[in-house]
């Protein structure tokens, strides 16, 4: 875990500021040891709205998964982060992709009992499903995919069939 995953962490905004300002770490390095998080979704699992904010404006990407695939959405949801979960839709955040068990944000409110985030996230599906369809006819470029992550599945997906074969 850097310097940077603990100060978002903690909510340490000025802190966060100044690492991002010397440039000491990525907002988007991934941690290893914690399944591939990145700062932002720390910051937005623990309900740092502030934090969220200047790691975006640093150039977190929003898109990015762990490997369970995870966004800052799905962390946000789990712990009932409203305000960082309309932060992150206000920026066209990707807040309506599945993980890995086919889970949106919107149903991880609904298991954690976030019942506001849950209405929220339905709302906002639509919305962001909208705009990405606006978005393609405009020619609008949309930062929505995590490539190391598709990859990943497609090696996972790939695995799961030779398996599958190998049983039979």
């Amino acid at each position: 875990m850097t310097e940077l995953h603990q100060a978002a962490a903690a909510g340490e905004y000025d802190q966060v500021k100044e690492i991002l300002k010397q440039q000491k770490c990525s907002p988007n390095q991934r941690d290893i040891d914690w399944s591939y998080k990145t700062p932002l979704h720390w910051a937005a699992a623990k309900g740092h709205t502030e934090t969220v904010r200047i790691l975006i404006e640093h150039g977190a990407r929003p898109c990015l998964r762990t490997e369970h695939g995870w966004t800052p959405a799905h962390f946000a949801a789990e712990s009932g982060q409203l305000a960082v979960l309309r932060l992150l839709h206000s920026i066209h955040a990707p807040i309506d992709k599945e993980d890995f068990c086919g889970d949106k944000p919107a149903r991880i409110a609904e298991i954690y009992g976030h019942k506001h985030c849950a209405l929220f996230l339905k709302k906002a599906e639509a919305e962001c499903q909208a705009y990405r369809k606006t978005a393609a006819n405009e020619g609008i470029t949309l930062d929505d995919t995590d490539e190391e992550w598709a990859e990943q599945g497609k090696e996972n997906e790939e695995n799961r069939v030779l398996q599958k074969t190998t049983l039979k």
